[in-house]
């Protein structure tokens, strides 16, 4: 019953109940966070495996064993106690306030410099408590000792502290975030990094890294800002001949069907003078000023050869009549046409190209013409309630689409080129006249209609179960 009333005997039974219990919890609560991909995984396992071991030794040192304070023993353990918890504040300010940043959030988007200014700011508390508390040392002279010695440096290092205070002044401002594209008189990117000395831009053919104080010292443009008003505007020429509301309308409706295209704008086209025509596509991102313009520009060759129009001020000598007669009894056995029905028919069909990515009909349109896949691959696809697009057949040389306008029923799916495609058509009226004439040929076609909505039904269900 003595060593009830001893000093030592309370703390030695505190480390005994308590350390294991401390870390049979802060083990289970590890093994909780680290299944639910927590942030907080790595800060609760410095506490089990340093700081609650460290607590324990410096608590039987100066508690049970009534070792002084003021030892090198207990000094050291208490540094490096200290340490680690430094080590530890550093990880969970990370963790609770980064880590976990929703997408978008300030938190997210607030430049490495200022978590880099955070960091040494705690790390200076950190180490002058630890200095002062268990060391004893004389802050106030050190702290006045650096001063000095900071403002020599700052003298030897004026242009690097420039950048900096350059950085710094330029962040405060935020005239940009990061992920926004900046256009400088030097580089054109995106800002995916702000540290000490430079902001990094992300180009497209490399990194550039460019000096805070130049940036700050220049002009440049953030293209990112106000929100939803980025666009291009591409020009192109066409002969003198050539109708300016067609070529308007011709342009206009390429854009519009680009991939890149702002969904809440429409894209424009007006006549820029002598024959040169400007069109302005509003776009989300400048990341898709590259892509969107090398895509119209070669949608609109394709586009300008079907609407009669001279891009370039160039003829389009690829629908020649032998062409056209060639392909068109290719496909004589298909519609049963006779060779005198071939000659009638010849001057009423149109020999046509389309790039890849473009698209021959869109889902809900009513077709006008029938077309005839003669080279080049042709995807249907579908879109579903939720705008899903799903693959439901591949057309080849030889298959058709279109067939609907005998119905005049618009079309279940949508037509993309894979590759170059080149089409026959066939207007509504002229197919339809030979449809009458061949009700074989009509019955097939029926047959056709009904088989690739079958299949469009198909797609969709599988894809809803």
């Amino acid at each position: 019953m003595e060593y009830f009333g001893q000093p030592w005997f309370y703390w030695a039974v505190s480390v005994a109940i308590g350390l294991p219990i401390g870390l049979i919890a802060l083990t289970e609560l590890r093994s909780a966070l680290d299944r639910r991909g927590s942030a907080l995984t790595r800060p609760v396992e410095l506490l089990r495996n340093y700081i609650l071991p460290l607590a324990a030794l410096l608590v039987l040192l100066t508690g049970a064993n009534q070792v002084s304070v003021h030892t090198t023993p207990v000094r050291i353990v208490s540094t490096t106690l200290g340490f680690v918890v430094l080590v530890l504040l550093l990880s969970s300010l990370n963790a609770t306030l980064f880590d976990s940043a929703p997408e978008g959030s300030w938190r997210q988007r607030l430049p490495t410099i200022f978590l880099d200014v955070a960091r040494f700011g705690l790390i200076a508390i950190g180490l002058a408590l630890i200095l002062s508390v268990v060391w004893g040392a004389n802050v106030g002279g050190l702290f006045t000792a650096l001063g000095v010695s900071s403002i020599v440096l700052g003298l030897a290092l004026q242009n690097s502290v420039g950048q900096i205070v350059s950085g710094l002044l330029l962040l405060f401002e935020q005239p940009f975030q990061i992920g926004d594209w900046l256009d400088t008189p030097t580089a054109r990117g995106r800002v995916v990094e702000v540290n000490w000395r430079a902001t990094h831009l992300e180009t497209g053919s490399g990194l550039q890294v460019m000096p805070n104080s130049v940036l700050a010292g220049a002009s440049f443009t953030n293209l990112s800002r106000p929100g939803g008003t980025h666009a291009i505007s591409v020009s192109t020429v066409f002969a003198a001949t050539d109708s300016p509301d067609a070529v308007c309308m011709t342009l206009s409706r390429v854009a519009g069907r680009l991939p890149q295209l702002r969904t809440d704008e429409r894209p424009s086209t007006m006549p820029a003078g002598a024959t040169e025509y400007r069109t302005t596509i509003p776009l989300r991102s400048p990341a898709d000023d590259g892509p969107a313009r090398a895509t119209f520009l070669r949608w609109a060759w394709y586009a300008a050869r079907r609407a009669g129009l001279h891009l370039d001020l160039a003829d389009d000598d690829f629908a020649t009549e032998a062409r056209t007669q060639e392909q068109l009894q290719a496909i004589a056995s298909t519609l049963r046409l006779t060779g005198t029905e071939q000659e009638l028919l010849l001057p009423k069909v149109r020999l046509t190209r389309y790039g890849a990515g473009e698209a021959l009909q869109l889902q809900g349109e009513l077709p006008t013409q029938m077309m005839f896949v003669m080279a080049g691959r042709v995807q249907l696809t579908v879109n579903d309630d939720t705008g899903a697009e799903l693959p439901v057949r591949t057309l080849h040389r030889g298959d058709f689409l279109g067939q609907s306008a005998l119905t005049r029923e618009a079309v279940t799916a949508s037509a993309v080129a894979l590759e170059e495609v080149t089409v026959l058509q066939i207007d509504r009226d002229d197919i339809e006249d030979l449809a009458m004439r061949k009700p074989l040929l009509l019955k097939e076609i029926g047959k056709a209609i009904e088989e690739r909505r079958n299949r469009v039904q198909a797609v969709l269900a599988a894809a809803s179960g």
